[in-house]
């Protein structure tokens, strides 16, 4: 008796190949050029449709957050990189603090900077790098993988999951069990790569505006940022100083020697030197920003009353 073979698992939305492209490498390269950089702008655009997931992940975040949870940042090659990039750039920009951020990528530490493809498969890798940093019910996860099925990537979220952390997925293929292990599920369908299976291409653009817009967005909500400015920057060089004596005159009108003498008597903290300016000392400034939870339209209106 003949038996039929079971059907092959569908591809994601990323490993296909697109018909229009088939020929590329045979196009001049100019051609080659603008049918990249369509390619960048049709993932830029392909998040508008998940403006309203990364809007109420975040809403969900910001009261873990806020009671000193973590930023766990997961993933594996591209997708990965990725987010290490998204997280390792909140404490310069934001003074998010460094025991509040963890980056796992699969491979660890080396696959920061070179490719370990075999460890994106690693579940036991995975269940040991939440165990080792016990990840828990006050910590937000994010997850990110291209196919939405990364073992790896989806194995850490489910963990995560099960010890009460709050769980977001970023997948560009609406298949897999990332979206479905994730509380809050974000997908940017951007469709066959110019390049068949290069997610460096347009589903890392996507991935990258993604975080972007989620974790500035989550800077925002906590008070780290004032009027547009990154207040809650941390001056320690000369570059940074300079930005911040130009905030403090921005937000003050102060001129540059008081400005720098406010900067100096706040310790280098711009929110703080705003209320120095305002004729407190440091410590009742801090004192009243802390009251506020870092909000310094508040503090300021707190001034008055």
């Amino acid at each position: 008796m003949q038996t039929s073979e079971p059907p092959r698992p569908a591809l994601p939305a990323t490993e296909s190949i697109s018909p229009r492209l088939r020929d590329l490498d045979r196009w001049p390269a100019a051609q080659v050029l603008l049918a990249l950089w369509e390619g960048q702008l049709a993932a830029v655009a392909a998040v508008r449709a998940a403006l309203p997931a990364i809007e109420s992940a975040a809403e969900a975040a910001l009261p873990r957050l806020a009671r000193g949870g973590r930023l766990v940042y997961a993933g594996a090659g591209t997708s990965g990189r990725i987010g290490v990039q998204d997280g390792a750039e909140l404490p310069p920009t934001f003074d998010w603090p460094e025991d509040r951020l963890v980056l796992l990528m699969a491979g660890g530490d080396a696959a920061f900077t070179r490719s370990i493809e075999n460890a994106e498969d690693d579940r036991a890798a995975a269940l040991r790098d939440v165990a080792t940093h016990n990840i828990g019910a006050g910590d937000v996860a994010i997850g990110i993988a291209a196919s939405g099925s990364t073992p790896y990537t989806t194995t850490i979220i489910s963990e995560c999951a099960q010890r009460g952390a709050l769980t977001i997925g970023i997948a560009n293929s609406p298949r897999g069990a990332l979206l479905a292990a994730a509380a809050h599920p974000i997908l940017v369908e951007t469709g066959a790569e110019a390049i068949a299976g290069s997610t460096r291409l347009q589903a890392g653009t996507a991935q990258k505006v993604v975080l972007n817009l989620f974790s500035t967005l989550l800077m925002v909500r906590m008070g780290r940022v004032h009027r547009g400015l990154m207040v809650d920057m941390n001056a320690r060089n000369t570059k940074l100083r300079a930005r911040a004596v130009r905030m403090l005159q921005d937000l003050t009108g102060a001129d540059d020697a008081a400005a720098r003498a406010a900067l100096d008597e706040a310790g280098g903290r711009v929110k703080t030197a705003v209320l120095v300016l305002r004729g407190l000392d440091r410590a009742t400034a801090e004192s009243l920003l802390e009251k506020h939870a870092g909000h310094l339209h508040a503090a300021l209106a707190g001034i008055g009353a």
